[in-house]
């Protein structure tokens, strides 16, 4: 088991806040939080702070790029606008914020503060989650061993994998995912699943019983996910039944 990190254990130029597990619970477990499109790390240390998950510790990291003069922040490389829709394309290159999440996992949270990766979840909304999905699949290609590879899971929130990503897996990455859409109105295109399944060999789809992917509004919307943390975090405590309520 790996001993709580710290701020100091990681660059000096990432931005991120460290919940640590509720009580007197050893950090076991670290989970990642990735925010949103435009946002910041803020809103995730809150959410990291709401889920009170036994024996995890939450780390809440800012996107690396400012988005232009609003004041919020992306995981992308660039800032691309979509034509149809007008808005920005979550799906601007993930090679700068992979390659930072990766090294604060393998040189900071492995080497430096002894976890091993499969006591690793990350958890993101939109492009966040995209990226924790991305960073899976980078670990996995890298690795020597596909076992030293494996994280605790990845859960996004509305999104899939970047256009980047290779099509299919020849050996599939073995982290577990579980990826939540809207029933309709949803970035979770029949396209995206199909690609998820070819790179991931455990991948679930969630809808919810609206349109949109916005983070999960009530407790029917919010089961899958702590069923999944239940059954990936290493605890022997289980999962607060007043966690599943986010305000």
């Amino acid at each position: 088991m790996g001993r709580l990190p710290v701020v100091a254990d990681f660059p000096s130029n990432a931005i991120l806040a460290i919940v640590p597990p509720p009580g007197n619970d050893p950090p076991t477990n670290i989970l990642i939080l990735l925010h949103g499109l435009g946002d910041k790390h803020a809103s995730f240390t809150k959410l990291g702070q709401q889920l009170n998950l036994p024996e995890t510790a939450c780390i809440a990291i800012q996107g690396p790029a400012s988005l232009m003069d609003i004041d919020g922040f992306h995981w992308g490389d660039d800032i691309i606008f979509d034509s149809t829709t007008g808005g920005i394309d979550a799906d601007a290159g993930f090679r700068l914020s992979t390659a930072m999440l990766k090294a604060m996992i393998e040189e900071d949270l492995v080497a430096k503060c002894g976890y091993r990766t499969r006591e690793v979840v990350i958890f993101g909304l939109g492009q966040g989650g995209m990226a924790g999905l991305n960073v899976a699949a980078a670990l996995h290609q890298s690795a020597k061993f596909p076992s030293e590879a494996e994280l605790g899971g990845v859960i996004s929130i509305g999104a899939g994998l970047p256009a980047e990503a290779p099509a299919a897996l020849v050996n599939k990455c073995k982290t577990p995912i579980l990826v939540c859409g809207g029933s309709r109105d949803s970035a979770v295109s029949p396209a995206t699943e199909e690609k998820l399944k070819h790179i991931f060999e455990f991948a679930e789809v969630k809808r919810y019983r609206r349109p949109g992917d916005t983070m999960p509004r009530d407790r029917d919307e919010m089961m899958p996910i702590m069923q999944f943390f239940a059954r990936r975090l290493r605890s022997t405590k289980g999962v607060p039944a007043g966690s599943v309520e986010i305000g």
